[in-house]
């Protein structure tokens, strides 16, 4: 393995302002962490690609484990980086952050690219895999795992035709230490002993102990995402390859598939046998034009693609939130002060009665706003209930518990709030990712007093 880059000390910490120029308002796409910018280098008038990101031992680590990465030629470039105080419209002060300057990409992502393309051919989707293998190989090297590959992460560097493929975004890459216990992915790319490792937990929760050792580490959380027909069908690896769509498509393109799509991990392509499959090294002329750019042509299809793949990314941000608080006696919190010197049953029902049994009030802070993402990302109604009335109960909930919180009255302020519902229509997904930076800058006040 070759020698870590210590990323903290390739942090700059004066200011990008210095060097670059920031167009706050052109995003290139949204990560998982937020949206990715356009700055410019002054001196040469460059143009790159910034990512924004809460400075965090989870984001520096995510920059070290890029930064590692990004000596391959399929791997989008780090720049430099930046620590700096940025302050956005919704927050009441600057926050530590690191600024992340990226080579620009700018042929787009995959799916973008096949739908421009009217002529995709066999060969160029060939060339495209080989160079995607050749990118996650070198990361294996490194013994790192990705674990959130799929068509918007892989970006091409220019609108030419043979115009290189690289990787992007790391916010899920983890070092494998053999503690690969959180499955990170997205609907319809999730591998089948993930699946079946979810079902054997469920197995367990219930009190029915598999006989059989499970050989998957991967365990716990689960996509709710994956209609039941879908889940069947990759556990237990059923598809085919309708005559329509795959008539005019190589023997060796369907042989990489069935070999890809091998249920058992121990039968299926490790990225070698990917790299050293014919279908990627052959000297045929693969000229056949594939359906995809038709396929991609019909935007509700794509759209609904996409938006599984938001509500799953949103999904596993809340699951990577970590929450700890403190014993609510420790806490120098001046509502609960009051609370506690007047002795009276609060109107929301929670009254602090015990320093030592008086965390919970803290906690149900916390959950009626994990309560809100969740109506974002995975809407329930009760019985003569819509989706929308159910949000604006649970927001006001999570509003009755946390009126201190400025960025959560700020946030209701954008949407339109008036105190009983949204007047609006809710971007349910951009409230649920604000709503987590909620959560987010609580936990940091409680840990800080």
């Amino acid at each position: 393995m070759s020698e870590e880059p210590d990323a903290d000390k390739m942090i700059k910490e004066t200011s990008i302002l210095e060097e670059y120029h920031i167009n706050w308002t052109q995003k290139l796409g949204a990560g998982i962490s937020g949206p990715v910018r356009v700055c410019m280098k002054k001196s040469s008038q460059e143009r790159f690609a910034l990512k924004i990101l809460l400075d965090r031992p989870k984001a520096r680590n995510e920059v070290r484990l890029h930064m590692m990465c990004a000596t391959h030629s399929n791997i989008v470039q780090i720049i430099e980086v930046y620590a700096n105080s940025v302050q956005f419209p919704h927050e009441s002060s600057p926050r530590a952050r690191l600024l992340i300057v990226m080579e620009m990409m700018e042929g787009g992502e995959l799916f973008h690219r096949i739908s421009q393309h009217r002529h995709f051919t066999e060969k160029q989707a060939s060339q495209v895999t080989k160079q995607i293998a050749l990118a996650l190989q070198h990361c294996h090297s490194l013994n790192i795992a990705h674990r959130d590959l799929k068509p918007e992460n892989l970006l091409f560097k220019d609108n030419s035709l043979d115009a290189p493929v690289k990787l992007c975004d790391f916010g899920f890459a983890k070092v494998d230490q053999g503690d690969l216990m959180t499955p990170q992915f997205t609907p319809y790319y999730v591998a089948p002993q993930v699946l079946e490792a979810q079902r054997r937990h469920q197995k367990e929760k219930s009190g029915i102990i598999p006989t059989s050792p499970t050989p998957y580490t991967y365990n716990k959380h689960h996509s709710r995402t994956i209609p039941k027909d879908m889940r069947k069908k990759i556990m237990t690896g059923s598809f085919e390859f309708p005559e329509e769509e795959w008539s005019q498509i190589s023997e060796m393109a369907k042989d990489v598939v069935r070999k890809l799509l091998k249920v058992k991990p121990e039968e299926r392509l490790t990225i070698e046998g990917v790299l050293d499959h014919p279908w990627l090294n052959s000297t045929e002329a693969l000229d056949n034009i594939l359906p995809s750019a038709q396929l991609m042509m019909d935007k509700a299809m794509v759209a609904g693609i996409q938006q599984a793949h938001a509500e799953q990314l949103a999904n596993m941000r809340i699951q990577d939130l970590k929450v700890s608080l403190k014993p609510l006696h420790s806490v120098n919190n001046p509502i609960l002060r009051k609370r506690k010197l007047l002795g009276t049953k609060p109107k929301d029902s929670v009254y602090i009665h015990d320093p030592e049994d008086s965390s919970e009030d803290s906690n149900v802070a916390l959950e009626k706003l994990r309560d809100v993402i969740a109506q974002c990302i995975l809407p329930q109604a009760g019985k003569g209930e819509n989706e929308d009335e159910k949000l604006n109960e649970v927001v006001q909930e999570a509003w009755k518990y946390n009126r201190e919180c400025k960025l959560l009255r700020d946030t209701l302020q954008t949407f339109s709030w008036n105190g009983r519902g949204f007047t609006d229509k809710v971007d349910r997904l951009k409230l649920a990712e604000i709503v987590k930076q909620v959560i987010e800058e609580q936990t940091n006040c409680q840990d800080s007093q």
